[in-house]
């Protein structure tokens, strides 16, 4: 009987000294993939893939580098992709898959832009063949694992793009372009002005906000499908605040990366228009948007509270960064 009763006190032993190793196992995978990628030289990047392809550095080819390495990152930094994962560590870990979140929406606005404007001589002219099959591919479900897998799905989608990009840089394929004008320019940072004008409302709402109703914009004839009264109430949910945080973080790193790249190849048309000055403090404040996070979690103090509130922080310098994109937009306009 002793024997018995000690034999399965050994077994308990052993099954909770393993769980104890396979939960600190977890924790440490988990902290050593939760951390943001560093930064990536988009020249330097543009240099390396053109030679290791024997390509030319054309017109547009920095910019479709960039995209390529963003996309890259995405899928196979530390960890892979994991806004789909479903084991442990990675089902239970919020911040990275959000900030991928933030990256992918920045990709997907990037690749509709290069099919339906930047590779396009006109509104009616035929949309590059690479092009209109890599789009479609990046708005799949970001968080799909049952087949067709999403990374398959993406991974697809760079295919096509690095399809495009070798036609682009051969001097005797002509169909494939990259039209580096103004209006393709506005047409990008029309989305980019919304997407930072979004992420800025939605980092704001962290301590909760009364806000006055602006939908119809003071027209008096103007008209809404549903009513909504003249001041609302916005607070976000105490567990999405970080969610709102690492989905910005996300979507400004992905954004550094394209502002640079436009400005080496849209480079002739911001220097007509004395607007590269602009586009380098634009990316300024999207840099500091990226300083180094110094607490273990996302604070949420009131707005002049005792504690720092870090939503309301990233909020700033995404407002600042929005508004130096308006005012880019408009000098390209009207310049």
């Amino acid at each position: 009987m002793e024997n018995r009763y000690s034999s399965s006190k050994k077994r308990t032993k052993w099954w909770f000294y393993g769980l104890l190793i396979f939960i600190i196992v977890q924790v440490l995978l988990a902290m050593y993939f939760d951390q943001e990628p560093d930064f990536f030289d988009v020249k330097l990047n543009a240099e390396k893939r053109a030679g290791f392809h024997q390509h030319e550095l054309v017109t547009g080819f920095t910019s479709g580098a960039t995209f390529m390495e963003v996309t890259d990152v995405l899928l196979n930094k530390p960890g892979g992709y994991m806004s789909n994962d479903v084991m442990p560590p990675f089902v239970f870990m919020d911040n990275i898959p959000n900030w991928e979140f933030g990256v992918l929406v920045q990709v997907r606005d990037f690749a509709r832009v290069m099919r339906n404007d930047i590779s396009r001589s006109q509104s009616q002219s035929e949309e590059d063949v690479d092009l209109a099959q890599a789009d479609p591919k990046f708005h799949n479900d970001n968080d799909k694992w049952l087949w067709p897998r999403t990374e398959g799905r993406y991974r697809e989608g760079q295919e096509f793009f690095h399809s495009y990009l070798t036609r682009l840089a051969d001097n005797s394929d002509p169909d494939a372009q990259f039209f580096a004008r103004t209006d393709n320019l506005v047409i990008w940072l029309n989305l980019v002005e919304k997407r930072l004008g979004a992420l800025s409302q939605k980092l704001s709402a962290s301590v909760g906000q009364n806000r006055v109703n602006t939908d119809t914009g003071g027209d008096e004839v103007a008209e809404t499908s549903t009513y909504k009264p003249s001041e609302l109430r916005v607070q976000t949910p105490w567990l999405q605040i970080d969610d709102n945080f690492y989905e910005a973080r996300g979507a400004t790193w992905a954004l550094i990366h394209f502002m640079k790249a436009v400005e080496v190849d849209f480079k002739g048309v911001l220097e007509k228009k004395n607007a590269l000055v602009s586009l380098k403090q634009i990316i300024r404040e999207l840099e500091a948007a990226q300083d180094t996070i110094w607490t273990p979690m996302i604070l949420n103090g009131s707005g002049f509270g005792f504690f720092a509130n870090h939503s309301l922080v990233m909020a700033s310098y995404i407002s600042r960064a929005n508004a130096g994109v308006i005012d880019l937009r408009q000098l390209l306009e009207d310049g």
